[in-house]
């Protein structure tokens, strides 16, 4: 496994602090190893980190009392949400206290005329989108696994609909965290735009928990479309994939998803979904609107997909189709794992400007090629970003290092193409070498941020910077 960075541990305070707690929350405090290492480490290769304590708030008030008595005895505290990010958001270097959201999971309040919502941190996306259901409303945002809002918000997560609805901080009006002294703060009205002061939501979305804990979320909502149509198209390389997905974008159809899917990974879903796709090069495609804009949006991409060479382009409004092929999209994880049983899989993320997609992707897959990985890539391309998932075996060191070695190299291609390290995974722990690369003196302007707001260093430490 990938080794990380420890830090020092206040012992003395991390026990005074299990003391005062417990007296507190009672059962609502654990320090099981089974739950404790559940808690540290989830869905990465990273090493896990496990936290001395989980504690299981029911409102921001409990929230605020925990960081209270962490501040006074200078401990670190560690939100959690469903525990599916991948790059070791949720490890504790130095040990301290997780804060599991889980239990403050209520819808607070919809506004439907106003199409907004105001929810607790731990209400999941399915969650939400269920309760919404009956009102005729949805939210957009689908990063594929059924991840925690909070923790969505935290990560400045994305997904599958990101190129026509934008991601997590185009859809959060405001919110409420936690500060590290404890302190209960509402970042903005409920108003739709606002020029009141710094933009503190877009501050603590996508700060990883470094900055503050969210404990409540107020989401913009979308009318639930009239219609939907899915489509799929095969390519003989990745390369013609690409320019269709380029020229989709710049003759402005307005796509809701396009999703690339790379021949080894259609040969894994194949298997595990059992569909019968063609198993060379896919786009997978949504469109919403009216039952008349769905059939000409599909029909046009139709037509730019046949001056790209793609080829057994189908489309279908048939929600049965559009489920089983989307549910089969995100559970490309699952299916692409069972290419090499018993291997781990390490998924990583970059983003270029779309003009160098094809570039970014053909070159991965030749440097897989050269290092002997089986690499499986999928893509939300509408948008320049795609994931490797490199199958490797975690007990051969060398298998690691030059898993490692790719990540890295991933990494500064895209920052060369005028890209980023990171399209929505995040910095977390794995990624914080390359930020500095990306983003230069930028990041020591985030260290002053960070030492400004938190001096102890007791929000989620070692993550995005060095501090």
């Amino acid at each position: 496994m990938a080794v990380i960075t420890t830090l020092h541990r206040n012992e003395d305070g991390i026990s005074s602090v299990i003391g005062i707690l417990k007296q507190q929350f009672g059962e609502r405090l654990q320090t099981g190893q089974a739950i404790r290492e559940q808690h540290g480490h989830t869905t990465t290769w990273l090493t896990n980190q496990a936290p001395d304590a989980v504690v299981f708030p029911k409102n921001a008030e409990d929230v605020s009392e925990i960081v209270r008595i962490c501040a006074e005895y200078q401990v670190p505290v560690i939100p959690f949400g469903t525990g599916t990010s991948l790059e070791g958001h949720v490890n504790a270097p130095g040990g301290g206290m997780s804060v599991d959201l889980s239990q403050m999971n209520q819808v607070l309040a919809v506004h439907s005329q106003d199409l907004d919502c105001v929810i607790q941190p731990g209400v999941t996306r399915k969650q939400l989108n269920t309760h919404l259901r009956d009102q005729g409303l949805f939210f957009p945002i689908d990063p594929g696994a059924d991840a925690s809002l909070g923790g969505m918000a935290s990560t400045r997560a994305s997904g599958t609909n990101a190129v026509r609805y934008g991601t997590m901080k185009d859809n959060i009006l405001s919110l409420q965290a936690v500060m590290p002294d404890g302190q209960i703060i509402r970042t903005a009205a409920r108003a739709r735009k606002s020029s009141a002061g710094y933009d503190l939501t877009r501050l603590l979305i996508g700060s990883e928990g470094t900055l503050g804990i969210i404990t409540e979320l107020t989401l913009k909502l979308h009318g639930i479309p009239e219609a939907m149509s899915s489509a799929i198209c095969s390519f003989p390389t990745v390369d013609a994939a690409c320019q269709a997905v380029i020229a989709t974008i710049q003759y402005g159809i307005p796509v809701a998803r396009i999703e690339l899917l790379d021949a080894l990974t259609v040969k894994a879903v194949n298997a595990y979904s059992k569909l019968t796709l063609p198993e060379e090069t896919l786009l997978l495609l949504e469109f919403h609107g009216s039952d008349t804009a769905v059939a000409e949006q599909a029909k046009t991409f139709g037509e730019i997909a046949a001056d790209a060479s793609g080829y057994n382009f189908t489309w279908t409004t048939s929600p049965e189709e559009h489920t089983k092929l989307w549910q089969a999209r995100h559970d490309a994880y699952w299916a692409t794992l069972q290419l090499r049983p018993g291997a781990k899989g390490i998924s990583t993320d970059v983003c270029v400007p779309i003009s160098r997609l094809a570039d970014c992707v053909t070159a991965t897959q030749a440097k897989t090629v050269e290092l002997g990985f089986m690499a499986p890539i999928v893509g939300h391309v509408g948008d320049g970003n795609f994931h490797t998932l490199v199958l490797v075996d975690t007990d051969n060191p060398d298998e690691i290092a030059k898993a490692d070695h790719f990540v890295g190299w991933l990494n500064d291609l895209a920052i060369s193409m005028e890209g980023t390290c990171t399209g929505e995974h995040g910095i977390g722990q794995g990624k914080i070498p390359y930020l500095k690369k990306e983003l230069g003196p930028a990041t020591d302007v985030m260290a002053t941020i960070k030492r400004a707001l938190d001096p102890h260093n007791i929000m989620n430490p070692g993550k995005i910077v060095a501090f």
